[in-house]
């Protein structure tokens, strides 16, 4: 807790929660992504799944509309999605489901344990829920991170806009 002196007395302010921190996974090409990736660039991060009915392609396509609406800028942004499902999320699954997205759009994948580690990093809750099918769904947090370009964590980004105006509120972090 962060002690300050305000005219009229001391006040407590507690310092927001650490977003973010060191990870390893792989993208849908199989290149390694870290979090020294993000570095020089400003990023866009959802976590999410490839058996999401609407939330996460509602999302991912808001996400390439932004993009779009940057221009040539749009290649100064990292887009990650990463999976809350390695069970099923593979890197074959990822690579086929963001082929009707962005191409700029990495979709980060690992196992287990490497997700698990990330989910804990940016604070995600991510639970498998089952289906009487005998299948599972996943509930998650449904967010988008802004990390600024040397990694930190900004805000949640509203996407629920036009994507020009989201896209002029992403270029002051280029």
């Amino acid at each position: 807790v962060l002690m300050l002196w305000v005219m009229g007395g001391l006040r407590h302010v507690t310092a927001p929660a650490a977003i973010g921190g060191p990870f390893q996974l792989t993208d849908q090409t199989g290149q390694t992504v870290t979090d020294k990736s993000m570095q020089g660039r400003p990023s866009l991060i959802f976590f999410g799944f490839t058996h999401c009915p609407d939330v996460c392609p509602t999302t991912l396509f808001e996400i390439s509309e932004v993009l779009k609406a940057m221009g040539e800028d749009g290649d100064r942004v990292n887009a990650y999605y990463i999976s809350v499902d390695p069970e099923r999320d593979t890197q074959a699954a990822m690579k086929e489901y963001l082929s009707s997205f962005d191409p700029r759009l990495k979709g980060l994948t690992g196992n287990a344990e490497e997700i698990a580690k990330v989910l804990s990093e940016y604070r995600v809750y991510a639970k498998k829920v089952p289906l009487k099918d005998g299948d599972y769904t996943m509930d998650h947090t449904a967010l988008i991170y802004l990390m600024d370009r040397d990694g930190k964590f900004v805000s949640p980004f509203n996407i629920n806009r036009k994507p020009e105006d989201a896209a002029s509120d992403l270029k002051p972090y280029l």
